[in-house]
């Protein structure tokens, strides 16, 4: 019963976050899971370029896709249980993977605190990513892996595991060397009987789903491989040192739990033959983060799968050295590790990059209610970076929606930039090229952009009024804040360092996302013909 009341607690946790979570973080929690479950359901979205090319499974957006089925059959596919049904699936299995966590640990009350508190996990650990199903799918496994007697039913979620995310397969190819060396059945009989089996089994399914949907024989983990790793697409988003999951990246994702887990590393550096399953975690973590590093697009949450491996380190070693620790010294450990993970959680998880997440509700409502003097449905123009907001699957109306793309020179061309490039080095350029002039109802209905955006194309706006003014995110005090070039220096980071980065990401986003509406005929402009009235109208705001 109290295995019961862990899980129930854990649940809770992770239920929470659903709701306590209203940030945005990055495109692939939207763009390569709801979005496509979105087109597959109710045929009407978007598929990016990767789903054209092939490199993305079928597999996680058509379990999201059998839900929203089921709510279309239901009638009750309201834009808002679109959002919040997927991240209650993904919270419950992300559940199910802490309380496999907290048995696999041998219940210790560290390892249940640990797998509870850190900030990244509470702020990841509901969102359609497939990095955080990745994640989920590695903890079930470890806690099956046959660190004691014999075993092999780690390999069902660890194939799973490898087929939706191919470099997964770094994590497990040394404890898979463990596995064979240790057993005490003959090696060949259980790569036969049991490696190549499930191995195939579960290959040969998600080959035959994807080759279904994709409509053409293809292998998925072949595809992305072949395009993010010998094809490098994935620097044309960005590049980082060699050395950045080892000093900033790891670091990052871990908070707090980096103290923890480098006296972890240190005891079991010390007495590797009292910590076996420690010593052989750090071997897979080592090994995938010199692996990952050789490729030059790095991210956070490429190193979400980590964390358990990093938190059962921190929880054993926390565990031992708390038969020697005073009551005083247990709590003042708890608490700070506490702290300082509830101060980010807090921080990212509702206040920074809020805007797409409170512009969504408001699109939506425009989108199913506003009708111009000639009765026609909104269309709306996204001026922003690529992919900065969810699209069809928050809106959930079929009305006419642009955004900027940003797809990766495929073709190899020579001074390629892509069509969010070309907009933001002359954005009236652009919008005299793309956007009609006249009749004014075949220009946009809506326009959404970032404030930064404001001033550059008044004459664009010179037919329409702001509606709304949404607060997003901090980024003016980072780039004026003096410490910007000590961080660089600290980091390591050529220019563009920190500061330069962040100056460029203030041009293209901004404090506030703003939502202008098209004038009606006969309409007077009181918000941008300023010098003929002498107070503008407020806007409506969603500030706090």
């Amino acid at each position: 019963m109290r295995l019961l009341y862990v899980f129930a607690l854990i649940l809770a946790v992770r239920i929470a976050s659903v709701f306590v979570v209203q940030t945005y973080y990055v495109p692939d929690e939207y763009w390569q899971s709801l979005e496509v479950a979105h087109k597959l359901t109710f045929g009407y979205g978007y598929l990016t370029w990767e789903w054209v090319k092939g490199i993305r499974s079928y597999v996680y957006p058509l379990i999201i896709a059998g839900i929203y089925k089921l709510l279309a059959l239901l009638q009750l596919d309201s834009a808002q249980l679109l959002v919040v049904l997927p991240r209650l699936l993904q919270a419950t299995l992300t559940a199910y993977s802490d309380y496999r966590f907290y048995v696999w640990t041998g219940k210790r009350k560290w390892a249940l605190f640990l797998i509870l508190v850190p900030w990244f996990w509470f702020y990841t650990g509901s969102r359609t990513l497939s990095n955080t199903l990745e994640a989920s799918l590695t903890t079930i496994a470890l806690s099956y892996f046959p660190w004691i007697g014999e075993g092999s039913a780690y390999l069902w979620p660890a194939a799973i595991c490898c087929f939706l995310r191919p470099t997964a397969a770094v994590i497990w190819v040394p404890l898979v060397i463990y596995h064979l060396r240790k057993t005490r059945q003959p090696p060949l009989e259980l790569i036969l009987k049991h490696f190549v089996l499930i191995g195939a089994f579960v290959a040969g399914v998600g080959i035959a789903i994807d080759t279904y949907w994709h409509g053409q024989l293809i292998v998925t983990p072949w595809e992305f491989l072949k395009y993010n790793i010998l094809h490098n697409i994935g620097s044309f988003y960005g590049s980082h040192p060699w050395y950045w999951y080892f000093t900033v990246g790891l670091p990052t994702v871990l908070g707090i739990n980096t103290l923890p887990f480098i006296y972890g590393i240190m005891e079991t550096v010390r007495k590797g033959d009292r910590h076996p399953v420690s010593k052989q975690l750090l071997i897979s973590i080592l090994v995938t983060l010199v692996v990952l590093s050789t490729v030059e697009h790095k991210e956070f949450r490429f190193v979400t799968s980590l964390l358990p491996l990093c938190l059962y380190v921190c929880a054993e070693s926390l565990s031992r050295w708390s038969y020697r620790a005073s009551r005083t010294q247990l709590w003042a450990a708890a608490l700070i590790i506490l702290l300082g993970n509830v101060v980010p959680a807090w921080y990212l998880s509702t206040v920074h990059q809020k805007g797409p997440i409170e512009l969504m509700p408001k699109l939506q409502e425009i989108a199913k209610d506003y009708r111009d003097e000639r009765e026609q449905r909104a269309n709306i123009l996204f001026l922003m970076p690529c992919h900065s907001t969810p699209y069809y699957s928050h809106i959930h109306e079929n009305v006419t929606m642009r955004f900027l793309t940003c797809n990766p020179n495929l073709e190899q061309r020579e001074n390629f930039k892509d069509e969010a490039d070309r907009f933001f080095e002359a954005p009236m350029h652009w919008l005299r090229s793309h956007i009609p002039v006249h009749p004014i109802t075949a220009q946009p209905s809506h326009v959404v952009l970032f404030d930064s955006l404001e001033k550059k194309i008044t004459d664009f706006l010179i037919n329409y009024k702001l509606l709304y003014s949404i607060e997003h995110a901090e980024v003016k005090k980072w780039v004026e804040s003096p410490l910007l070039q000590d961080l660089s220096a600290a980091l390591g980071t050529q220019l563009p360092n920190v500061a330069s980065l962040l100056q460029h990401v203030q041009s293209r986003t901004g404090k506030s996302i703003l939502v202008y509406q098209r004038l009606n005929k006969g309409e007077e402009n009181a918000f941008n013909r300023q010098e003929d009235a002498e107070l503008p109208a407020e806007p409506q705001s969603t500030k706090t």
